[in-house]
């Protein structure tokens, strides 16, 4: 019925946003809970209490209640969607044994034991031995197991935040399918966690006993506690549904499920994704991620930090923009939104390749940021608007990979985000791509992903297929500009995607000489 509520609970890196949606996709009601990111107790470190995160639900939940449109006896379902990769550790009373290790805490193990056996043989004659070793230091477990044996020890569940959040909901050590994105040992391909003789017991050693009851996204992880009713207002006894990582659900919620439809993320990591039915490694080791769909999967090349550097220009070189922005009145996006039009399409040539942390594959342990063609014609606005265009290039560059891995071409681009609600972004982003690109018709696209789960695990729509249909729209639509398109294919195919190839010498010798990136 048109009168069902569905709540969905999205827990970002800055903040924690209560959203309730209609089966026609329509934002009812929004609350949001601003939280400090992390803390930090040494140089690279990220930790945060996980009870910030909970206590955060309770206080967004708590004021939807007051908010016209609003009524608790029309929620049929609640689902949570979260940030990916942050970890805690659990007692056997299901208290924390620590601060969570933060997605964006930088830690390694460096010197690990090297996976044996035919797994390691296999891999050094594949050469990969290097991108193993780099996933085993990136691994939290090993560096708990390393540095804070103990806790190690007392750990009886070792969850992502995600499992930590349906457990509060719950009572129940249970996760969805559609949240296990990070360095643990779970079976992509397969969707669960990996088979005994798997290589990445090895890799990432950890109990069996210490994962939770995994749940495919729509099927229902429990119900809503009367201890978690009392701290949120939540109805007692409402189904939680399984949804997805934040990402999986932002590109069901920008109408994403056909394999032609490509959905870029402009957020702190930036990332192109495509949900697929049949699995596909775009880069060889690299799995594609489960999808908020059951049984697809989410394809996708990530530029990590990828907004994180627009943030930070705007920190360090908007001041202006920002002050200007609160005497007119106006969004502070659209003072820099005039600073990117100021300047013509390509930037006069100033480059930037947006590597400013190591991947596993591509970028390389070895990569590096890199600014090229820089003139004194060149001002602060170019640099804001080459940040743009670099990582539209490399979003580009990973679309390409995709269509020659997945074999099915990309006619059509989403852009979900903080960077969606820039029109300057989205033009170039067009102008690069060379394709029509569009933003969801709400931002909360995490949360109306999150929404849909619930909808067709309730049954409220029969499958993906309706629920797309009835729930999302495009919102504003930007058209190639034929000569800006011109302008960056010659760019792109004669300096871009010639930049990482003619520089990783150097970088390789930066690396030999400072240290940096360490090697594992």
């Amino acid at each position: 019925m048109a009168s069902e509520q569905l709540l969905a609970i999205d827990t970002g890196t800055q903040s924690v946003r209560a959203l309730i949606f209609d089966l026609q996709g329509n934002l009812i009601a929004k609350s949001r809970v601003v939280i400090e990111p992390y803390f930090s107790t040494a140089p690279g470190l990220a930790e945060q209490h996980p009870q910030v995160y909970w206590d955060a639900i309770g206080e967004a939940c708590q004021k939807l209640w007051g908010i016209t449109g609003v009524e608790k006896k029309a929620i049929v379902g609640v689902a949570l969607t979260s940030q990916r990769s942050t970890m805690i550790n659990l007692d056997k009373n299901g208290q924390p044994l620590r601060p969570a290790i933060h997605w964006l805490d930088q830690r390694r193990t460096p010197g690990l034991k090297p996976v044996g056996g035919l797994w390691g043989f296999l891999f050094s004659l594949a050469g990969m031995t290097e991108t193993v070793a780099y996933l085993q230091a990136e691994a939290d477990s090993n560096w708990l197991q390393t540095y804070e044996p103990e806790t190690w020890k007392k750990t009886n569940k070792y969850l992502f935040l995600s499992g930590y959040l349906n457990y509060r909901m719950t009572g129940n050590y249970s996760d969805s399918v559609g949240s296990q994105v990070g360095y643990i040992p779970f079976d992509y391909k397969a969707m669960t966690w990996c088979g005994k003789n798997d290589w990445k017991w090895q890799a990432v050693p950890v109990d069996p006993s210490m994962l939770p009851e995994l749940v495919p996204p729509t099927g229902k992880l429990g119900v809503v506690t009367a201890e978690a009713a009392a701290h949120t207002g939540i109805p007692e006894g409402l189904p939680v549904i399984a949804a997805a990582a934040d990402k999986a659900c932002e590109v069901i919620g920008a109408g994403c499920v056909d394999p032609s439809i490509a959905c870029l993320s402009y957020g702190t990591t930036a990332t192109i994704n495509t949900t697929h039915t049949k699995y596909v490694e775009v880069i060889p080791l690299i799995p594609p991620y489960p999808s908020a769909v059951p049984n697809a999967y989410s394809l996708e090349i990530q530029i990590f930090r990828g907004y994180w550097m627009v943030s930070w220009f705007k920190r360090e070189f908007g001041q202006n923009e920002e002050r200007l922005a609160t005497q007119r009145g106006v969004e502070t996006e659209e003072l820099f939104d005039d600073l990117v039009n100021s300047v013509p399409a390509g930037s006069q040539g100033l480059m930037l390749q947006p590597y400013w942390s190591p991947g596993l594959k591509v970028p390389g342990p070895e990569a590096k940021g890199a600014i090229v063609g820089f003139g004194d014609v060149h001002t602060r606005a170019h640099m804001y608007r080459s940040m743009l265009e670099g990582l539209a290039y490399a979003l580009r560059e990973g679309a390409e990979r995709t269509t020659k891995r997945s074999h099915i071409p990309i006619t059509e681009i989403r852009v979900a985000g903080g960077g969606s609600q820039s029109k300057a972004a989205m033009q170039l982003t067009a102008d690069i791509f060379g394709l029509p690109t569009t933003n969801p018709h709400v931002y909360e696209a995490s949360g109306l992903g999150a929404a849909m789960d619930i909808a067709v695990g309730l049954k409220l729509h029969p499958d993906f297929k309706v629920a797309v249909k009835e729930m999302t729209r495009t919102g504003a639509t930007f058209e190639p500009i034929p000569e800006n398109q011109k302008i960056y294919d010659e760019l792109y195919n004669r300096v871009y995607l010639k930049m990482y190839d003619r520089l990783k010498p150097l970088y390789d010798d930066i690396r030999s000489i400072t240290g940096y990136p360490p090697k594992n």
